[in-house]
């Protein structure tokens, strides 16, 4: 299983981006997928999370109504749509599923980095 994060980059506070999660290796059918970020020195944090089939979305507290996840099934391709920008949510951003009910986030992207700066 591999996993391919794009789409970060620079964007001014206020401003949008979308990430991008491409899966390969398998079916996913309903497994659970999830965005996670990390800033260097603190613990890598949980953002949003999705079925494969685009059920059951969920956010963080912090990104609820600003972030959006979304799925593209067929494609095996996975969204993080961002919209109103904070300079707190620099961070690079993970991808990640997990390849069994029940199981861990074991199968992990390599990470894309946005900057919220002016």
């Amino acid at each position: 299983v591999q996993l391919q994060a794009s789409g970060g980059g620079l964007v001014q506070p206020g401003g949008s981006l979308r990430l991008s999660c491409a899966a390969s290796g398998r079916t996913f059918g309903s497994y659970p997928m999830a965005w996670f970020r990390q800033v260097p020195g603190k613990e890598r944090e949980f953002v949003a999370g999705i079925r494969w089939n685009g059920y059951a979305p969920k956010y963080a507290d912090s990104v609820r109504g600003r972030f959006t996840i979304s799925t593209e099934n067929a494609a095996n391709t996975a969204y993080l749509r961002m919209n109103s920008l904070k300079p707190e949510d620099t961070a690079v951003y993970y991808c990640a599923t997990q390849t069994s009910y029940g199981g861990p986030y074991n199968a992990w992207g390599q990470g894309t980095l946005v900057t919220v700066s002016s």
